[in-house]
């Protein structure tokens, strides 16, 4: 017998979206909603901790920023695919949150006068990252958890993994999960949802991810026939440590952190010579990129190629407070202090701009279901995003979800979930995934999917190549006969891997069609044999939708209000 949890609002994730909607929807619900969170890892390890560099947000207009400067660095950075309604709606909310963590406590960093302290970032036209050293993520989830306890009505469901989405009436009705302490599958029966699960992660081994990242939330919503926008747009962040691929904050370079290559020469003088390194992350990692391919990159003693990412040239005492979680990076990991040497960087997988198709406050094509964070897709971020935009649309898409949740719940009748559906997914858990050994190891798998995606979907793409790894993906997908070694119900990790390792291979395909069909270059998609932009045919979304015959491309317009397409220069 499966158990019912009876919840107004059940939230999916437990990341800065994921608490920023619960918090709203307990304030909007004034104790006569009551909140579920629902998150397949304890909440305060999701992977918003690991945000490093800041939070952007135009605090000091008097002194020469502007909410108009903050719209067109946003929209010029996603190459114009940002929807320009959606981009004014978040600029001028962004401050708002920032001021309202404040409140809450979160511990900014300040200036002398004791102001919040703002520091550059790629492609702002102003420092107007707002951060906490380097620990960003970590302080700000840390006020959001604080600021749950203090709502009676917010109630966390820690290790329960999303395995479906439930419908009744052509509605949201709630989730099914699986209580990964007991091994139980249990029914969420909610009036309304907000899916809040974090991007595709671990799609790529070289990446800035923690292996719990993984496409859960994306391919639940494609389960449930709700399309999926612009997945051929992956960001890759231009400095992770080699060979990890730790992450190594942006703020390294807004901070006067220097690019070098094996001449010692600063080469982003050449690629963005006002910007420098700068400029926004798509133009600075084909830059890298393009230094190891001409051969004036290094090579480690593992045949690892890299580029040098200098911070000598940065006040010491600075290195110390405003970047210490990176220095204690380097000097843990690698041995070197970046204060006194180059630390060894190439662009690793960081950022998804696609994700689930929503409208600009959150919804989704499926009534009384919305989405925020980086697995919806407004998009604000088109084929680029800018560093520190993406903890202020946590934030923002957080707030704004959780309270159209919350009115919608108040305004609803209960929609109870169809009974034969949770028999369904409980025997598809139990029955296909439990029951018999498995043919192919999920993780062979997993690691296939990876070789595939950086092989044929990196910085630099070509047609020829990619569709070799479309064919692979699906030859991978078709022959897939996933199961469960581990037969025990009690913390079965690895019964929660193969459902995470399934949505990955569904879930790279999409990309993989997506990147295939878009036959020009525009921000982080970039095709050596399309390598103009082309604004006649492709300034448009593309749209995956999930048919019986396999993923299908479908187009939506992309909102422009005032500005139009012109040549990005830095």
């Amino acid at each position: 017998m499966v158990e019912k949890i009876t919840h107004d609002v059940v939230v999916i994730g437990s990341g800065l979206a994921g608490l920023r909607a619960a918090i709203e929807a307990a304030r909007v619900g004034n104790s006569k909603l009551s909140i579920a969170v629902v998150s397949k890892t304890q909440a305060m390890r999701s992977h918003s901790v690991s945000a490093e560099g800041g939070t952007a947000a135009v605090l000091y207009p008097e002194e020469g920023d502007s909410i108009e400067s903050h719209i067109y660095d946003t929209i010029k950075g996603s190459d114009f695919l940002a929807d320009q309604d959606a981009v004014e709606l978040f600029v001028n909310m962004c401050p708002v949150e920032v001021l309202l963590l404040d409140h809450w406590g979160m511990p900014w960093s300040r200036r002398p006068d004791g102001k919040i302290a703002q520091r550059y970032f790629g492609g702002m036209s102003y420092p107007r990252t707002c951060y906490a050293e380097d620990k960003v993520g970590f302080f700000e989830m840390s006020t959001l958890y604080d600021t749950c306890l203090r709502f009676d009505q917010i109630e966390f469901y820690h290790e329960y993994y999303v395995t479906s989405l439930l419908t009744n009436d052509g509605k949201f009705a709630g989730v099914t999960a699986v209580n990964l302490s007991e091994g139980d599958l249990v029914a969420f029966e909610a009036k309304a949802g907000v899916i809040a699960t974090g991007g595709a992660g671990r799609l790529y081994n070289l990446a800035s991810f923690g292996h719990s990242s993984t496409p859960d939330g994306l391919y639940v919503a494609f389960r449930a026939n709700i399309p999926l926008k612009d997945m051929e747009f992956v960001q890759f962040h231009p400095t992770g440590l080699v060979p990890s691929g730790i992450l190594i904050t942006e703020a390294a370079r807004g901070e006067g952190g220097i690019l070098r290559n094996n001449k010692g020469e600063r080469f982003m003088e050449r690629y963005a010579s006002k910007s420098k390194e700068l400029a926004p992350r798509d133009i600075v990692s084909r830059s890298i990129m393009k230094e190891i391919y001409e051969g004036r990159g290094f090579k480690d003693e593992h045949g690892n190629e890299y580029v040098e990412l200098d911070l000598t040239v940065i006040e010491p005492e600075k290195v110390k407070t405003r970047l210490s979680g990176i220095r204690e990076i380097c000097m843990k990991f690698i041995g070197k202090d970046p204060v006194n040497e180059p630390i060894p960087i190439r662009p690793i997988a960081h950022y998804y701009m696609g994700g689930i198709d929503t409208d600009i406050d959150g919804a989704t094509s499926l009534p009384g279901l919305w989405s925020a964070g980086e697995v919806a897709c407004v998009s604000i971020n088109g084929a680029n995003r800018l560093g520190s935009n993406s903890t202020s649309e946590c934030l923002v898409w957080g707030r704004i979800t959780g309270e159209k949740a919350a009115r919608y719940a108040l305004s609803s009748s209960s929609n109870s979930i169809d009974k034969s559906k949770v028999a369904e997914e409980e025997k598809r858990v139990f029955d296909r995934l439990l029951g018999p050994r498995p043919r192919t190891s999920p993780y062979d798998v997993k690691r296939k999917v990876q070789s595939i995606m950086e092989n044929h979907f990196y910085v630099y793409r070509d047609g020829e190549s990619m569709l070799e790894g479309l064919k692979k993906l699906r030859d991978l997908k078709n022959t897939l006969e996933l199961g469960v070694e581990d037969k025990s119900r009690k913390y079965n990790t690895n019964l929660m891997n193969v459902f995470e390792i399934e949505a990955m291979v569904h879930v790279a395909e999409t990309i993989a069609i997506s990147a295939v069909n878009r036959s020009e270059s525009r921000g982080a998609h970039y095709r050596v044999d399309y390598p103009k932009r082309d604004d006649v045919n492709w300034l448009k979304h593309t749209l995956v939708y999930k048919t019986v015959d396999g993923p299908e491309i479908g187009y939506k317009n992309v909102v422009i209000t005032r500005f139009q397409s012109v040549e990005r220069t830095y």
